[in-house]
């Protein structure tokens, strides 16, 4: 294990650093891809979640990705293309979008740094990966009402985002 050096006026790290901390600390099974990059996995509500975090140190921005256990089989692609469209109209931060090849869905947020040196917080990273885990769960069902349950994207975000309110 890395030991993570922190700037003690910025509280921040390199970003891949960071990201691999917050992992560890929270006992997330994750694996370093070079100096740029990090691929880690953890359990949401609906299933398991591949989430990776790439630095491009020329733009000073972290990508961070996550990806839910979700294909998309040719005949879906444009219902999957309009409900990504609903449900992006949902979030302040990241999007979901789908890559064609192989059919994946996926959760896509970017953070530019700035700096000579520059570093992510820990709050930074728990916002990001916390949010990226939230929204994952959050839209999942709606996904799997399309894919699955043949619902119209709009019914299945009417189904999906219902609000519980007390207890049973």
């Amino acid at each position: 294990m890395r030991v993570v050096q922190i700037d003690e006026d910025s509280g921040s790290a390199a970003p891949i650093d960071m990201l691999e901390a917050w992992f560890e600390a929270h006992g997330w099974s994750n694996e370093r891809v070079g100096d740029e990059e990090i691929v880690a996995s953890t359990q949401g509500a609906w299933g398991s979640y591949e989430l990776r975090g790439v630095w491009r140190d020329d733009d000073n921005v972290l990508q961070f990705l996550g990806f839910p256990d979700i294909a998309v089989a040719g005949h879906q692609v444009a219902a999957v293309y309009e409900t990504i469209g609903l449900v992006n109209e949902q979030l302040w931060l990241g999007h979901f979008e789908l890559w064609a090849t192989p059919g994946t869905v996926l959760f896509r947020h970017a953070v530019l740094l700035d700096g000579d040196e520059p570093g992510l917080s820990l709050d930074q990273a728990e916002t990001l990966i916390e949010s990226a885990v939230d929204e994952l769960d959050r839209f999942y069902p709606v996904f799997q009402f399309v894919l699955w349950g043949g619902k119209s994207p709009k019914d299945a975000i009417a189904a999906a985002m219902v609000e519980t309110r007390g207890e049973a």
